[in-house]
């Protein structure tokens, strides 16, 4: 073999020609042809701002500085491509200046790219493939500057040239923002930062570029996502690295008895929540439960961060798009996706698609409160299909439970209407602890109104409203009550108040207990009949003498 090789560009843009050489597998001093075919697709990469381009100039600067000490001899040959040979760049026409380079050195060809090789084969050339040599792993994880800036209470980092470096210690929702350094970082030292970045996920494994884009890259780097941008996109060269403090199971959260067995069942779950709020840990540890259930859980994910154990496979996008992911994900046929996160229209269209296709969900979707994850899918989807598509939402703050709230359909006069003509389908969310009426979702009109019955106060954890049914009819014996006449015929049962709670909302009791809640009419009564469940329960406890009366709600 010819002590002569030529590069094309695979084997400088994934660095493995450096490996060739360090390793000696091309001998004592090889003499390496670089084709100005590579440096222009180099130097074309990096002026577009993508990060493959800047890791390709940072091989072409080692292949120089081995050079210079004398352990390989190295050659810049052949023209560069016109702008008619660039464009026809997708049909081979660069990669077949390359070979011709090879050809008139007499020069071995190194390549990772298959068809090239093939087709160098073909010409007479000698060709070295790299893919059939393992790239060996010269940085460890621990040895890469970016984790200088982590301790063990870090969530994420933020570098950016020209100002100190910046942390978010603490945890989901009980975080600060610290500056973790006096120093302004260089713009040597960033660039720095992002070229061991890219080359760990480069030749690491477990490690992948999830997106790449001018100005912007997205990586995961083991456990750590992390952004690289650039100008255009931003106004400076800025790293952000977030990384996973814990990784639960669902025993560590405010979940008793009937939320775990809800959980169970469900198949239509949001997990909503604001940023940093811990909804992707949630979602992980119920992706684990039903795993340990014996269910079959794929994930689909824009970037593949989620923690979740080794038999979770892990989806993203399939040639740049959901949809085709969410092809091929049907034909595997999983029990439950996690959908992380749901943002866009062509999201919500997939989610509804895969429930309505009977796959359990868990979708991810960001919000300020339970209600707005709803409210996005309105618009998005036919109110009738709402129920079907979700019933159940979990809202994180704090890294714990805040709230569950359940959707039932129904048919009923909405919440402060008077006349009965005006019954319609109602969408009603419930509080799944207390089962209290929190909003009515009805269409009025060419509109569909939210209507907040009695709001949730998302400022305590679910396990401090264990509790509430107890203190809300304490509350109600301090209330005033309004007295009600029972009047019993052969087919209905007649409750009847002051005129001055005409129209009015009450909620029933009969001694102390709770009964139903009930809109009264302009004449200050409701009428039930008797094949109605409210109506027998009234007939019954009127036999047992007790005393009825109502609360305004």
């Amino acid at each position: 073999m010819p002590n002569k090789f030529a590069c094309d560009t695979s084997v400088v843009f994934n660095g493995s020609v450096l490996n060739l050489i360090i390793d000696g597998d091309l001998g004592v001093k090889p003499e390496i042809y670089i084709p100005n075919v590579v440096v222009a697709e180099v130097e074309y990469r990096t002026n577009v701002q993508k990060e493959i381009g800047f890791y390709g100039l940072n091989v072409l600067k080692e292949l120089r500085k081995l050079h210079n000490e004398e352990k390989i001899t190295l050659h810049i040959v052949g023209k560069r491509p016109t702008r008619e040979e660039i464009k026809m760049s997708p049909g081979g026409e660069l990669d077949a200046l390359i070979r011709k380079s090879a050809l008139e050195h007499n020069a071995s060809l190194i390549t990772s790219d298959r068809i090239q090789g093939d087709v160098g084969i073909f010409e007479g050339l000698e060709v070295i493939y790299t893919k059939e040599k393992a790239v060996p792993i010269k940085t460890e994880l621990l040895s890469l500057k970016l984790l200088d800036y982590f301790d063990e209470t870090t969530m994420s980092v933020h570098l950016k040239q020209g100002l100190p470096p910046y942390a978010k210690k603490g945890s989901p929702g009980k975080w600060r923002l610290e500056k973790i350094g006096n120093e302004q970082i260089s713009a040597e030292l960033i660039e720095e930062i992002a070229i061991e970045i890219i080359e760990m996920v480069r030749v690491d494994e477990h490690s992948f570029i999830e997106i790449e884009k001018i100005g912007a890259v997205v990586a995961q780097l083991r456990e750590f996502r992390i952004v690289i941008t650039r100008p255009p996109f931003s106004n400076d060269v800025e790293i952000t690295a977030v990384h996973p403090l814990v990784t639960l199971s669902l025993t560590d959260y405010s979940i008793d008895a009937r939320v775990h067995k809800r959980l169970e069942k469900a198949e239509g779950i949001l997990v909503a929540g604001a940023p940093g709020a811990g909804k992707s840990t949630f979602s992980a540890a119920l992706a684990n439960f039903y795993l340990e259930q014996g269910k079959v859980v794929k994930t689909l994910e824009s970037v593949r961060d989620l923690q979740v154990k080794a038999e979770i496979t892990q989806y993203t996008k399939l040639e740049g798009s959901l949809e085709n992911s969410a092809d091929i994900l049907l034909l595997v046929r999983p029990d439950f996706t996690i959908f992380d996160e749901v943002r866009t229209t062509k999201d919500f269209q997939i989610y509804a698609d895969f429930r309505l296709s009977g796959v359990g969900m868990v979708g991810v979707v960001h919000s300020s409160s339970a209600i707005d994850a709803i409210q996005r899918f309105i618009g998005r989807i036919e109110l009738g299909m709402l129920p079907s598509i979700i019933d159940t939402i979990v809202f994180i703050q704090g890294g714990d439970i805040s709230t569950v709230l359940i959707i039932r359909m129904t048919v009923k006069v909405p919440h402060g209407f008077r006349d009965k003509d005006l019954a319609r389908p109602v969408v009603e969310v419930r509080d799944f602890k207390t089962d209290r009426l929190a909003y009515e979702i009805y269409s009025f009109g060419q509109d569909i109104v939210i209507n907040p019955i009695n709001p949730i106060d998302h400022t305590s954890s679910f396990k401090a409203k264990e509790h509430y049914r107890g203190a809300k009819l304490n509350r109600t014996r301090k209330e005033k009550q309004i007295e009600l006449d029972i009047e019993i015929t052969k087919q209905k049962v007649i409750l009847k108040a002051s005129p001055e709670y005409a129209s009015s909302n009450i909620i029933v009791f009969a001694n102390r207990q709770e009964l139903f809640t009930g809109s009264l009419s302009r004449s200050s009564s409701i009428t039930l009949s008797l094949s109605n469940k409210e109506g027998r329960r009234i007939l019954k406890e009127y036999d047992r003498n007790k005393k009825f009366y109502g609360i305004l709600k």
